[in-house]
């Protein structure tokens, strides 16, 4: 149980450095030529040249992304691609506007997604919101456990989801590989709290002045990185409460052990 979700971690960290690298420029696929000859005659928002898509769930995808954009104005389209790409062709033949965004999957890269997307929709989701989708589902491992195909529908509901809603500053819900980062954060946290308040003075009990002092650090690694990434993707109470708990178990560990060390070398000073 731990193996693996350790990997996941892993797998979860190094997709993010990768997409972070990424955070400053427009997430785009690569398009190098016009190869207009591989777009079909008839209009679809779906062109799966790379085959990730089984025909039953292109043609329920396909219907979704048709009542969406009728309903809502927003152009959803997908671009599979592998040996070959149509490249800069499928811009004029969906008529990509500030409404559109195009999620383009590609086998070849370290990430199996990557999105073009309009000026107006980042308007309501933000160039991060980008980056997490792509890494969330695009990674390897997400790829390799659920398939290509149900990676490419399930960010494109996410987005469909957001849009709808008005817009997202993340991407919603909370895998269990974040949810491990979060509680890691939070128990340094309490470490680093934990050895701030440690008594210095005789008598002293708690070194309140030490952790406070102290306390942007561990404010950040517990609120910032352990308490805010749950709380904006999630309504549900026992990822919050294990983290809390998590702070105070590592708070409480880092300020007893030095006391644990006291006792056990006067007691060998006795002996």
């Amino acid at each position: 149980m731990l193996i693996p979700s350790l990997r996941r971690f892993i797998v979860l960290f190094i997709s993010c450095l990768l997409g972070l690298s990424t955070l400053f420029a427009n997430p785009a696929p690569a398009q190098a030529f016009d190869n207009p000859s591989l777009l079909p005659e008839k209009q679809t928002p779906i062109i799966d040249l790379a085959n990730f898509l089984p025909t039953l769930q292109e043609e329920s995808l396909t219907e979704e992304i048709k009542e969406f954009e009728e309903e809502t104005g927003w152009k959803l389209r997908i671009l599979t691609q592998y040996d070959q790409t149509p490249g800069r062709a499928v811009k004029e033949y969906w008529n990509l506007n500030d409404q559109s965004v195009l999620l383009v999957a590609d086998a070849r890269g370290g990430n199996l997604l990557a999105f073009n997307v309009g000026d107006e929709v980042y308007n309501l989701l933000p160039r991060t919101f980008w980056v997490e989708l792509q890494t969330r589902f695009g990674n390897m491992f997400y790829v390799e456990k659920n398939g290509e195909n149900n990676a490419i529908a399930q960010s494109l509901e996410t987005v469909k989801g957001c849009l709808a809603e008005g817009g997202c500053n993340v991407v919603p819900g909370l895998p269990q590989e974040q949810w491990i980062l979060t509680l890691i954060t939070s128990v340094v946290g309490g470490v680093v709290f934990g050895l701030a308040a440690r008594p210095r003075k005789q008598d002293q009990i708690v070194a309140w002045q030490w952790a406070l002092l102290l306390s942007p650090l561990w404010g950040i690694l517990f609120i910032a990185f352990g308490i805010g990434p749950v709380v904006t993707r999630t309504a549900e109470w026992l990822p919050l409460l294990r983290n809390i708990l998590g702070f105070m178990l590592g708070a409480l560990v880092a300020y007893l052990t030095p006391i644990f060390n006291n006792e056990s070398t006067h007691s060998e000073g006795k002996t």
